[in-house]
């Protein structure tokens, strides 16, 4: 064994004790009814037999002898006892998982995996130097292959690795792999010619580089030893080398020196890298981490791979000098070379072969269980039952292809679908039903449940309802907020400046721009509506015909038409109409005949069916077992009794020949007659009329489709347009509540105020009020200009800015400083705080000016009007209004206040203008502590007020419990021409309004509605 090749054994499987008694006492006692007792030895000896073949044996052929003996025991008792469960505990040969199952099939598995183990074993122990333990490593090496193929094909769905198809495919392998090296060492040993051993070299490599390639599967899985890997590659480049060598041979003897020169190069580059891997595997190895391997595997195998790079290095020196003195061959690429030949030379030994030999069967034994079903009877019955299974399997497939045959004829000759023609031929008419397709039936069927349930009608109807609803509902509140605008401006009119109510336009804006946008909505969602409406108005009436109890008819008459009344449906070549009646007879007479052969073969069919079923059950209820046990010692009967039992299905063969040999019969005659039908009727006028009307009949099934599928389309527009409606109803009801509330607290508003206003006039009647001490006069303005300095000391016409609003009557509150700053134009501004307004204390420490000469006292006082009421606020986003709006530009509140009049204020919210005063003078109110309302001067038509028509004022406060708003929006007009007329007090107009529609997405599709509101 010095300096062999290092062959891999496969690693056995662990177990544990197994206890076989209970379970097969039970068993006895349940199933044969027989004291279990009868039958102790027998168990203990089945006991025994596992102990030891699992676990008292090594890897010899005395652990294989007794593995053989358990295994063929386990065969016996497994047709003893099939449905027996015992808990068969295994560890993994690679990964020492412990796997436990109960089925006796992973016992039988497990035993196999340890008798290859067994095998591979006794195979790399052997003395390949020798030609007998050559010829023994041979025969394990394929016996092994054998068992483990026989494992991979008979148990499905392994609990462990080790038993899986991917692991055990690569464990053959590695086998065959190993016995082709076997082989090539005999070839070598026996002084083989080079070409033959070459080929078997290149199988050799090639097996072992396959095997290179598929353990990269398992790479990183933890299943096999790296030292196999690393010995598969190094023996794939070996063999590699030793082909080419061994052909490199055969060509030099050949007389081709400059093949066998590059292949001797080869071979040498081969053997180089095979020799650096087996030094590098020596130096590597420890045989206590690779008990598969041999101890001396590294350097067994570095030895081998130099003595072989030796032998290949001193060829190709040889070669090279002899190549260049004597032959000067020209070095073809090594590419170009051609490939070497394999030659398979292992295959595996079945498990039959192995366990049919007689060494075997004595070694196994007698049964040890022969007491309750003999072995032989076992035997017997099986090979019985087989031949039975192969006498129906074969009467299954004539049968199967018997009707195959059938189908083929038919359908090849085209008899089923072309016989409706010649039998409308033949007829002159075809029947109603089987005038309307199955395609059009269906259509039919699935609409008249549709509009059974709700019909298109009623969803047009209810959309035309939701329509007309939103529609009103919106003039409705778009009238409400019309109506308090007037009342709004009406009561502005009545009481002129003193009405302090925010104008509608501004905070009503963004209802009349949501208004306005449903409005848009239901305008572009009118073509969508208009549009599913002529869609069904187009396919009303095929939808009706389609759900008509007429269908029937159209399809006839689409059929029928085209063709004249005094002609029939399909005329023949015949000209006279004695002869057209006797071809049509005849055409009958063919139907005819064809009709009764189709029925023929239906009827062969069947009866073909029902005699296989009475075979199988025949088959299947027949027991020979008795017989077998009275014969059973008589070894030479049971051919004669399997024979004679086998006859009793004879009747049910000869039954099946007969209906295949009628079946061939009929199928030519109809075959004879189709041809003759086709001669007589396939062609002519008749035959292209029967494609007209085929081809009108397919044009009113194309018109039912459109109108199916318009139809479909018609309910998906009217679902899409029903779900946009009750979207822009629940949009629209919503809005409706909020207008309203909005319109019940600004009449609640407008009534306080007007409450207020009655009881202020009648006070101011009633009572007069009491002369003020004359206010201080304001201090110097902070600007450094002369002329405001002048202006501030005229008598004619003096700003003041109050600090703080007025008290309530009957004291009035004068402001505690006035500043004058020169307006821009002449004109006076009245600037008020419409927020929540503080009106200061009682306490509060004020300071008086002189009283102003009586001739500007009344105007004066106008200028001091008490502070509006709060007013609630509706915010929206201010779109772009038209110039000629008054409520065009509104502006949120100013952040910043005023307390000194260094710079002229921006305009107020809303300014009253009276008759023209002195070209310089500017009234502001400027309430402590509030945001300083702004706006540009009002525009031309705005409604003036003058001072002169306000002799007095009184200030009232808030009623008890009135909620302040806080408005956000800001009036701004555009100014006036410089000279008004005093006598102008009409009221301003309504203010014209501008709605900018929203983006509101369109229905035109039938859009979701309100999406992003």
């Amino acid at each position: 064994m010095a300096n062999q090749s290092p062959m891999i054994s496969i690693p056995r499987k662990a177990t544990e004790e197994v206890d076989w008694t209970s379970p097969i006492r039970s068993l006895i006692a349940q199933s044969y009814g027989e004291s279990p007792d009868n039958y102790s030895a027998e168990c203990a000896a089945l006991q025994r037999c596992r102990q030891d073949a699992v676990r008292g044996a090594g890897s010899d052929t005395t652990a294989r002898d007794l593995l053989y003996k358990y295994f063929g025991q386990l065969e016996l008792l497994e047709l003893r006892f099939a449905e027996i469960r015992v808990n068969f505990p295994w560890k993994d040969a690679f990964t020492n998982k412990l796997t436990i199952q109960t089925s006796i099939a992973f016992e039988k598995a497990s035993i196999l995996f340890q008798i290859a183990s067994t095998h591979s074993a006794i195979a790399s122990s052997q003395s390949r130097s020798d030609p007998e333990g050559l010829k023994r490593a041979f025969t394990y090496f394929k016996t092994c292959a054998g068992m483990l193929t026989y494992i991979n094909e008979n148990f499905l769905h392994a609990p462990s690795t080790d038993l899986s198809r991917e692991v055990i495919k690569f464990l053959v392998g590695v086998i065959l792999a190993q016995t082709t090296e076997v082989f090539f060492e005999k070839c070598t040993d026996e002084k083989k010619s080079s070409a033959l051993v070459s080929k078997i070299g290149a199988q050799t490599a090639s097996m072992y580089a396959t095997l290179t390639d598929e353990v990269k599967e398992f790479m990183g899985k933890g299943i096999f030893d790296r030292n196999w890997i690393t010995l598969i590659q190094i023996k794939a480049k070996y063999f590699s080398s030793l082909a080419h060598y061994h052909r490199g041979l055969a060509d030099s003897a050949a007389s081709k020196y400059g093949e066998a020169l590059v292949r001797f190069n080869l071979a040498e580059s081969l053997a180089k890298e095979a020799s650096r891997a087996a030094s590098s595997f020596s130096s590597g190895f420890v045989s206590t981490m690779s008990p598969t391997l041999p101890s001396d595997a590294g350097s067994a195998l570095a030895d081998r791979m130099k003595g072989h790079l030796a032998i290949v290095s001193e060829k190709r020196n040889e070669a090279n000098r002899e190549n260049d003195l004597i032959y000067n061959a020209i070095l073809p690429a090594p590419e170009a070379l051609p490939q070497i030949d394999k030659t398979a030379v292992a295959t595996p030994i079945p498990i039959q072969e192995v366990y049919g030999t007689p060494e075997v069967q004595k070694t196994i034994g007698q049964d040890l269980f022969i007491r309750l079903i003999p072995l032989s009877v076992h035997e017997s019955a099986s090979v019985y039952s087989e031949e039975k299974a192969k006498l129906v399997r074969g009467e299954v497939e004539k049968a199967e292809l018997a009707e195959v045959e059938v189908t083929s004829a038919l359908d090849e000759m085209g008899v089923k679908e072309g016989l409706k023609r010649f039998r409308a031929m033949a007829e002159g008419e075809v029947g109603g039903e089987d005038e309307i397709p199955l395609d059009v039936r269906r259509w039919r069927d699935d609409i008249a449940v549709i509009e059974e349930r709700e019909s298109v009608p009623t969803l047009i109807a209810q959309l035309g309802r939701l329509k007309s609803s939103v529609g009103q509902q919106l003039e409705s509140l778009s009238q409400e907020l019309d109506t308090e605008s007037r009342s709004c401006e009406m009561m502005r009119v009545k009481y002129e400046h003193l009405w302090t109510q925010e104008p509608s336009a501004g905070v009503a804006k963004s209802f009349r721009q949501d208004i306005k946008a449903h409005f848009g909505s239901l305008e572009a969602a009118a073509p969508s509506d208009q549009q599913v409406a002529a869609m069904w108005q187009s396919v009303q009436g095929d939808i009706g015909l389609l759900l008509s109890h007429n269908l029937e008819d159209v399809f006839r008459a689409s059929t029928e038409r085209g063709g004249n009344s005094g002609e029939h449906l399909l005329d023949l070549d015949i000209g006279g109409e004695v002869d057209d009646a006797q071809e049509r007879a005849k055409i009958g007479s063919f139907v005819v005949e064809l009709d009764q052969r189709l029925g023929k073969l239906n009827k062969i069919s069947r009866e073909r069916n029902e005699v296989l079923k009475d075979l199988k059950e025949k088959i299947q209820n027949d027991d020979v077992s008795h017989l077998l046990l009275l014969n059973r010692r008589n070894a030479t009967v049971e051919p004669t009794l399997f024979a004679a039992e086998l006859e009793k299905f004879r009747p049910f063969q000869q039954r099946l020949e007969g209906t295949t040999h009628v079946q061939i019969l009929t199928l030519q005659e109809i075959a004879g007659y189709w041809k003759a039908l086709k001669d007589l009727a396939g062609r002519g006028p008749g035959a292209r009329k029967w494609d007209e009307r085929e081809k009108r009949k397919k044009e009113t099934v194309r018109r039912f489709s459109r109108a199916r599928d318009i139809y479909m389309e018609v309910r998906d527009g009217l679902a899409k347009g029903l779900q946009f409606y009750n979207d822009l109803t629940g949009l629209v009801n919503s809005l409706q509540s909020n207008v309203k509330s909005f319109v019940a607290e600004r009449t609640k508003e407008k009534d306080n105020l007007v409450s207020q206003l009655e009881v202020q006039k009648r006070l101011s009647s009633a009572a007069p009020p009491i002369a003020a001490k004359p206010p201080v006069p304001p201090p110097p303005p902070s600007s450094s200009s002369l002329a405001s300095s002048f202006s501030s000391m005229s008598m004619n016409d003096k700003p003041w800015q109050s600090q703080s609003p007025p008290p309530p009557p009957p004291q009035s509150q004068y402001p505690s400083s006035y500043n004058s700053t020169p307006p821009p134009s002449h004109q006076r501004s009245y600037s008020a705080s419409q927020p929540h307004y503080n009106a200061p204390s009682p306490s509060q420490n004020q300071s008086y000016s002189t009283p102003p000469p009586p001739s500007q006292h009344a105007r004066q006082m106008s200028n001091y009007l008490p502070p509006p009421p709060p007013q609630p606020s509706y915010s929206s986003p201010p779109p772009q209004q038209p110039q000629q709006d008054p409520y065009s530009n509104l502006d949120m509140l100013g952040n910043s206040f005023q307390t000194t009049p260094s710079a002229p204020p921006p305009p107020p919210p809303q300014q009253y203008q009276a008759p023209p005063p002195p070209p310089s003078q500017q009234y502001q109110f400027s309430p402590p502590q509030q945001h300083q309302y702004q706006s540009h001067p009002p525009p031309q038509q705005q409604q003036q007020y003058a001072p002169q028509q306000q002799q007095q004022w009184q200030q009232y406060q808030n009623p008890p419990g009135q909620q302040q708003y806080t408005s956000p929006q800001q009036y701004s007009s555009v100014p006036p021409p410089p000279q008004q007329p005093q006598n102008q007090w009409m009221p301003p107009p309504p203010a014209p309004l501008s709605y900018q529609s929203q983006n509101v997405n369109q229905y035109g599709g039938y859009q979701q509605y309100g999406q992003g509101r």
